[in-house]
């Protein structure tokens, strides 16, 4: 399951979500060719990701922000992007710009300090931007709780999509970082960053606390009913033109 669109656009253009969106694409087309060599991608992961005991002995501060922009691999890449093209424009209309790009900026560093809590001796690189887009979902949790989102729902061959109010979806997929951080902790060797996701989505949550309070809080929620402040999009699939055809008995 993972979500494909929310029934809300914004108001004015996302300009940040955009541009992070194309950086990310720049780094993932210029890593493109590496792919295939796991030497090769290994050595700009070993050299651009968070390492969590080489922060720890004061070296790479700087691999906090280049570990943001590196994937693994396509499905990595475009999974992060899903998720960041769906929830950034909505919470960027509401922190403006600027405010919104120091916002993904620090949720990435919550992510990573998390993480190299979790683990202080890992020596295992850290990459990709999905620490700093939990951050986007725990904001965009406080703001729009109820928000509309298209959850797509794959059972081996079945195809469905389901709507979710945001505050089910999103909780349930900060739940689902914890518990698999929890028994996944003897694993800490590699794998997927779960205590990055969580670190990233409280502290885009905390950072985005004192906006919410100063939008009125609840009030702000029974004014806009928990969606964003202007009308849901009505998504419409086009009938067919090709004739149904009987058979005949």
């Amino acid at each position: 399951m993972f979500p494909i669109r929310d029934h809300n656009p914004s108001e004015r253009t996302p300009y940040v979500t955009y541009g992070l969106i194309a950086v990310n694409l720049m780094v993932f087309l210029m890593m493109l060719p590496l792919y295939g060599n796991e030497a090769a991608s290994g050595r700009v992961f070993i050299q651009y990701g968070l390492i969590p005991l080489r922060l720890m002995n004061g070296d790479g501060c700087e691999t906090i922000l280049t570990s943001m922009f590196l994937h693994g691999g396509f499905m990595h890449f475009a999974g992060n992007m899903l998720f960041l093209w769906i929830f950034g424009d909505n919470l960027e209309d509401i922190l403006g710009h600027v405010r919104f790009a120091i916002f993904y900026l620090v949720s990435g560093l919550g992510a990573a300090l998390l993480q190299v809590a979790a683990d202080v001796s890992s020596v295992v690189p850290m990459v990709g931007a999905s620490g700093a887009i939990a951050g986007v979902m725990g904001g965009y949790l406080l703001l729009f709780p109820r928000a509309r989102v298209d959850v797509l729902f794959i059972i081996v061959v079945i195809f469905k999509v389901v709507p979710f109010p945001a505050w089910l979806m999103l909780l349930l997929w900060f739940g689902l970082q914890v518990v698999n951080g929890a028994l996944n902790w003897s694993q800490m060797g590699g794998g997927v960053a779960y205590w990055a996701h969580a670190g990233g989505f409280i502290a885009g949550f905390l950072f985005v606390l004192p906006v919410w309070k100063g939008l009125g809080g609840q009030a702000f929620w029974t004014r806009t009913d928990g969606h964003p402040d202007h009308p849901d999009a009505r998504y419409k699939f086009a009938k067919s033109s090709i004739p149904a055809i009987r058979r005949r008995k």
